[in-house]
């Protein structure tokens, strides 16, 4: 009666436990989703323990029955792993230490005897295949002048910049340096690049670009180097070291820095309000 009981439990709760779960992957969108429906998981986890619980104990049941009749039956049951022994008694010539005595060889130190057994296999290949791996070593490196680990190595790392390169080339804008950024003239990224100089540059520029405490940007004067890609840079890992303009590259993203340093150049040849004296070298576009 106890065991029909049992059955009937484990039968009713695997029966609503999969209704349960079948349930929930119909209803929700991801039902494996552990911190939106960790109920499902619970479930599942469950599901999977009790069944595998349910084994264990019929097993058990199962080689404890068993053994109670081969007892009764006067049969000795063969060791588990008896398997395992006789593979590996079919790879080696080793003694069992109940045959030691036929190769205990005369070497007696201070009642330490020797005895001639034969090597583990394991341990016999594992030389073998130092030889193997030896001779495959020197005819590569010494005789055929493979690469050694330097020369892999700058290989490995050429070919790494040379697709980080490629990758950049393609990358989206967050990905922009002074060595790709291009000049914007789209009113929409200018519009964004004003915004951010009046944001973070005015203070120092004005916002007509005329400069104060920072140089004027109106002109053809630059202390760092006109264009794109110097202006850029100079926004980006900021000027002359104490008494430059800082880096932005921690604040502002590159594509900003780009938009902002695109502005910074269509200022060039307006008139502003107050300009401040030029400072720097004229600038030539090559």
């Amino acid at each position: 009666m106890k065991k029909s009981f049992q059955s009937i439990i484990y039968i009713t709760f695997v029966i609503v436990t999969f209704i349960a779960l079948a349930k929930s992957f119909m209803v929700y969108e991801n039902p494996f989703d552990v911190y939106e429906n960790p109920l499902v998981w619970l479930a599942l986890i469950g599901f999977i323990l009790v069944i595998v619980l349910k084994e264990m104990v019929n097993t058990i049941a199962y080689n404890k029955a068993k053994e109670l009749q081969n007892e009764k039956d006067g049969i000795v049951p063969e060791e588990s792993n008896a398997w395992i022994k006789r593979l590996l008694k079919s790879w080696t010539k080793a003694k069992d230490i109940e045959e030691e005595e036929e190769i205990v060889l005369d070497h007696n130190y201070d009642g330490i005897r020797e005895l001639d057994n034969s090597l583990p296999p394991w341990w016999v290949y594992m030389f073998y295949a130092t030889i193997v791996f030896a001779v495959v070593y020197l005819v590569r490196f010494h005789v055929l002048d493979g690469d050694n680990q330097t020369i892999e190595y700058n290989k490995a790392v050429a070919e790494a910049k040379a697709e980080l390169k490629k990758y950049r080339e393609n990358a989206p804008a967050d990905l922009i340096t002074a060595d790709n950024v291009t000049l914007l003239t789209d009113a929409k990224d200018l519009g964004r690049g004003k915004a951010v100089f009046k944001l973070n540059c005015a203070s120092c520029h004005l916002e007509d670009g005329g400069g104060s405490i920072g140089p004027n940007l109106t002109d053809e004067y630059w202390i760092l180097g006109g264009g794109i890609k110097n202006v850029f840079k100079t926004i980006h890992d900021g000027g002359r070291d104490g008494k430059g303009m800082i880096a932005w590259n921690k604040t502002l993203k590159a594509v900003d820095i780009a938009k902002v340093a695109s502005y910074v150049i269509s200022l060039q040849g307006t008139t502003p309000a107050n300009p401040k004296a030029p400072q720097g070298e004229k600038w030539v576009e090559e």
